[in-house]
């Protein structure tokens, strides 16, 4: 690892949604961008957790996977030539607005920039196991927390636990698919939303799925293979065909650094200013699910929202001798020429 200092107008932490679009949002006030994140590609949690699963609430666009919001968001962002740093953690952050920041990575990386944006999400996160004897045998193999290549699963038994949105969007997608899919929970109540509660109770009652009230208690199976699993129910232990476990009983959250860079925090996110989501640290912001501020919505439409409002905020510290006239991208032939369409 070379020793050699970064230099950058801009550093952004996390390569997330709202990370990318900032990139963008940047770009279009000729701002240059290195983005950090600790995953092994972009896409944060949407990429890495959720890849396959749709998005419905992206103006403009009925539908869309979160692979593709990041594929898109990506070739969105070419014109600008990001330089990207994945699989590595931001340590520490020192220096202020005056004299620019100094940052250091778990990989030994230096950067000095002018400002640092962090749209970390909610902060290093994993799926949280299932508590169940031997479970790590059969992880990546037939136990699978997160959904990368629904194809997979075609034609397969599989045992899908959980009782929150997840869960129930990965039944109503994969049913139409899978040989048969078992909907596991332990309680009868679900916190899914209540269409997607609705639709899947008219599949059990339809007979197109099953739904059993209980937990694991084993897996059957041998190197890594899944065959069956035996479930506790009112009724008893019974024993159901498993070729796939699925489960999603949420993440773990972890702040991570970011809890020793003297940032106002509340119920560890980070407070913000909402005319240009700067932090208390003036020079440092703090745009999407890792901040907080009254009438917070974690929307990725609202990450957007809050990488404008930053990246003006931003010029008027990269350049602060510079005048910035608001333009947009369907009338300005400034703008369409940095994004190459004429």
């Amino acid at each position: 690892m070379t020793t050699s200092t970064i230099q950058t107008d801009v550093l952004i932490i996390g390569a997330g949604p709202v990370g990318l679009f900032a990139v963008f949002e940047l770009g279009l006030l000729d701002l240059k961008a290195h983005v950090i994140d600790v995953l092994d590609k972009p896409g944060g949690q949407c990429a890495e957790l959720y890849p396959e699963k749709p998005i419905y609430d992206i103006p403009g666009i009925p539908v869309i996977s979160g692979q593709e919001i990041t594929d898109g968001l990506m070739q969105q962002i070419a014109p600008f030539d990001a330089a990207f740093h994945y699989g590595e953690m931001v340590e520490t952050i020192s220096g202020d607005a005056e004299v620019g920041f100094q940052v250091t990575t778990s990989e030994g990386r230096k950067f000095a920039a002018k400002v640092v944006v962090i749209a970390a999400g909610g902060g290093s996160f994993q799926p949280k196991r299932a508590p169940i004897r031997g479970i790590e045998d059969f992880e990546d193999k037939s136990v699978h927390y997160a959904i990368r290549n629904r194809k997979m699963f075609t034609g397969k038994n599989l045992l899908i636990a959980g009782g929150g949105d997840s869960a129930l969007d990965w039944c109503l997608d994969l049913q139409p698919i899978a040989k048969r899919i078992t909907l596991l929970h332990r309680r009868p109540d679900f916190r899914a939303a209540p269409d997607s509660v609705n639709k899947m109770q008219a599949l059990v009652e339809s007979g197109k799925m099953d739904l059993k009230i209980g937990q694991v208690t084993e897996l059957l199976g041998h190197d890594g293979a899944l065959f069956g699993a035996r479930i506790k129910t009112e009724d008893g232990e019974t024993e159901t065909d498993v070729d796939y476990l699925l489960p999603f009983f949420g993440l773990t959250m972890k702040l991570g650094p970011v809890s020793d860079w003297a940032l106002e925090l509340d119920k560890n996110l980070i407070k913000v200013d909402t005319g240009t989501f700067q932090t208390n640290r003036p020079g440092i912001f703090a745009i999407g699910d890792i901040n907080t501020y009254p009438g917070k919505l974690k929307l990725i439409l609202s990450g957007f929202h809050e990488s404008a409002l930053m990246a003006h905020a931003a010029k008027a510290i990269v350049h602060p001798d510079q005048r910035v006239v608001f333009q947009y991208t369907t009338s300005s032939s400034k703008l369409q020429k940095k994004l190459g369409v004429l």
